[in-house]
């Protein structure tokens, strides 16, 4: 079958390349591809940054943002032939840590996980593909043409759990969050925080396309003029970054609200120092009882709330957030980036 492949490491070898089947063990579904997203760390992935094949492998079959059909499943493993399903990313190490053994890999500690598509596992970038029930996360029927996005609210998912955890070390009522950025994660994390009955502001820098439009269909507040401005009108209880920009990152922190939370997503990519009173963030972090926290990956129990999440969803507007669909063979197409680019899909069905 032909899959969507890399030789991790090295710039240049993403292709579209033949692959055997996959082989299905005992107790596995065998499900049909039907689409994989296209984000930053696949296009990471196929410039060489990292990624590791499976063992004794040069190439890795990557797209760890699925959506699948089950055409078998054994018996009595809560699935049945038809269902729609989406493949959760990340595998407990083998020792494990103690993260792992309580069914929490994405907070594992040692850093021996393997991830689908990305580290030591093939990913779903295939027609075909084999995955153990217990990794296996059941959708709505009406999901059919956006289910695909169930792995960016996954993590999105995880991000609100978290501060609402954070939240209630004392009383806890939000009225306001900021989400900084309107990538996917951003426009996800905001559909969750409007989903929650937030006040929900939006921070970008483009003034037009279909971000802006997508932020005020959430019933939501968008913003292109700067931190500043964002929260000029209110400060807000809750910040979901999700730029990795350090002087957003950095402004947000100190920008919250006393016991404010600010909960970073955006992975930082370093190289660019900037300017910063250390003294007087620490003095507002302390002073306010804030709290900034780390979320990355997410477990089961993420994909589900966010299978909930989209379930209840307007189905027209996570249609919107997918702004590019392409098929497997124009693979190369997806990782160029298009202005108004929100979210890129490629069809992986076989034919």
């Amino acid at each position: 079958m032909r899959a969507l492949t890399v030789e991790p490491g090295l710039p240049g070898s993403l292709a579209v390349t033949d692959v055997p089947e996959p082989r299905v063990e005992h107790g596995e579904l065998l499900v049909d591809g039907l689409a994989v997203g296209v984000c930053g760390t696949d296009r990471e992935i196929a410039a060489g940054e990292y990624g590791a094949p499976p063992p004794g492998r040069e190439r890795l079959v990557i797209g760890h943002e699925s959506l699948g059909r089950v055409r078998t499943a054994p018996p009595d493993c809560g699935f049945t032939a038809g269902d729609l399903v989406v493949g959760v990313v990340r595998r407990p190490d083998p020792v494990p840590c103690g993260a792992c053994a309580h069914g929490e890999p994405d907070m594992c500690r040692n850093g021996r996980f393997t991830e689908r598509g990305i580290s030591g596992l093939d990913g779903y970038a295939s027609p075909v593909w084999a995955l153990d029930p217990g990794f296996a996360v059941r959708l709505s029927p009406g999901l059919e043409r956006t289910g695909v996005l169930l792995e960016p609210a996954s993590v999105v998912a995880k991000a609100w759990e978290q501060v609402q955890r954070v939240g209630e070390r004392s009383w806890f009522a939000p009225r306001r969050a900021l989400v900084t950025g309107a990538g996917p994660i951003g426009l996800l994390a905001a559909l969750l925080a409007v989903q929650r009955g937030l006040d929900t502001h939006v921070l970008d820098v483009v003034a037009d396309g279909p971000k802006p439009e997508l932020v005020r269909a959430l019933g939501a507040t968008y913003h292109h003029d700067g931190l500043d401005a964002a929260v000029a009108d209110g400060e807000p209880d809750v910040v979901i970054e999700a730029t990795g920009v350090s002087s957003v990152v950095f402004g947000a922190l100190a920008a919250t609200a006393p016991y404010g939370i600010v909960c970073l997503t955006g992975v930082s990519s370093g190289g660019r120092p900037i300017e910063l009173d250390g003294g007087a963030l620490n003095r507002e972090l302390v002073l306010e009882n804030d709290a900034v926290i780390g979320s990355v990956n997410a477990n089961r129990r993420h994909f589900t709330a966010a299978a909930s999440a989209l379930a209840t969803a307007d189905p027209a507007w996570l249609e919107r957030l997918i702004t590019r669909r392409l098929p497997l063979e124009r693979a190369d197409e997806a990782f160029e980036p298009h202005d108004g680019d929100v979210k890129v899909v490629l069809d992986v069905t076989a034919g």
